[in-house]
């Protein structure tokens, strides 16, 4: 097949490569290392720390637990996840907020760790298991204030293209007191964050092809990184291939870009037999 960038870098991660621990409640997957599984070839990837795929069983979750010096994001690829914080008692929470939020499939919930915050994440639901992406970033500065964003991205949308989900905070690490509280991402509609990072998702029908521009226009160092995962949303019947090459990425793979550039245009073309689902994480 030809390639379109001949001079990217383009490493697949499969599946099969990843950390994975069943704990009954929990069943996660590790792009990069994490709790009790350490490689060293995984451990992060530009700003991009952890990409965990999990599920978990009803009336089960992530009991109060604290963070900090992290940007971490919920993806809710299918069921129900409900966000509440630590400050928050469960049944007087009052309407949804970003303090208390469910979560269903199209939903992202966003965490400023800063100097420290505490939150639960709990399926409340009473026989749906849910399953999300659980991913984080490192900021480009620690001691950030602590904060919450939550918001919906319509499924409609990522079968035209590929949906901007976060994009960097305007006014970068020398941000204003007014800027953090006006919270403005670079890109309208998306979910401000404190990195050089893009987060984009598309659903891709069969035969059909999406470009991702590089760096989104919007981000500050034009040396970028891609990586590209594939979650296990249509029991494995989804496959897609990046820049024409010959690998096929499958349900549960992903993929390191390397070596590309700010505007740079990555085609992500799906080959399986249904529409593939796919998480694109652009950072410096």
């Amino acid at each position: 097949m030809a390639k379109i960038l001949s001079h990217a870098k383009i490493t697949p991660h499969p599946s099969a490569a990843r950390g994975h621990s069943d704990h009954g409640w929990l069943n996660t997957y590790h792009s990069f290392s994490f709790a009790d599984w350490y490689d060293p070839k995984f451990m992060h990837f530009g700003s991009l720390r952890v990409l965990n795929e999990d599920r978990v069983k009803p009336n089960s979750g992530f009991p109060t637990h604290p963070h900090r010096d992290f940007e971490i994001f919920s993806y809710i690829l299918s069921g129900e996840l409900t966000h509440r914080d630590s400050m928050l008692q469960k049944g007087a929470e009052g309407g949804e907020s970003d303090k208390f939020y469910r979560m269903r499939r199209g939903d992202v919930q966003f965490t400023t760790g800063g100097t420290g915050i505490a939150h639960s994440e709990q399926n409340e639901h009473t026989r749906d298991t849910v399953h999300f992406l659980q991913i984080w970033a490192i900021p480009w500065k620690q001691g950030l204030t602590p904060r919450y964003h939550t918001r919906h991205f319509d499924e409609e949308e990522k079968r035209k293209g590929f949906v901007p989900i976060l994009s960097p905070l305007k006014g970068g690490p020398d941000a204003t007191f007014e800027q953090e509280k006006a919270a403005e991402p670079m890109i309208e509609a998306t979910i401000p964050i404190h990195a050089d990072f893009v987060m984009g998702a598309g659903l891709i029908a069969p035969k059909g092809k999406f470009e991702w521009t590089v760096g989104a226009k919007v981000t500050n160092n034009s040396k970028r990184k891609v990586y590209i995962h594939v979650p296990m949303t249509k029991g494995g019947k989804a496959k897609v291939r990046l820049d024409g090459r010959d690998e096929i990425l499958e349900e549960g793979d992903g993929a390191f870009v390397d070596s590309v550039n700010a505007g740079d245009k990555l085609s992500v073309e799906s080959v399986g037999e249904v529409e593939a689902e796919v998480v694109v994480l652009d950072t410096a």
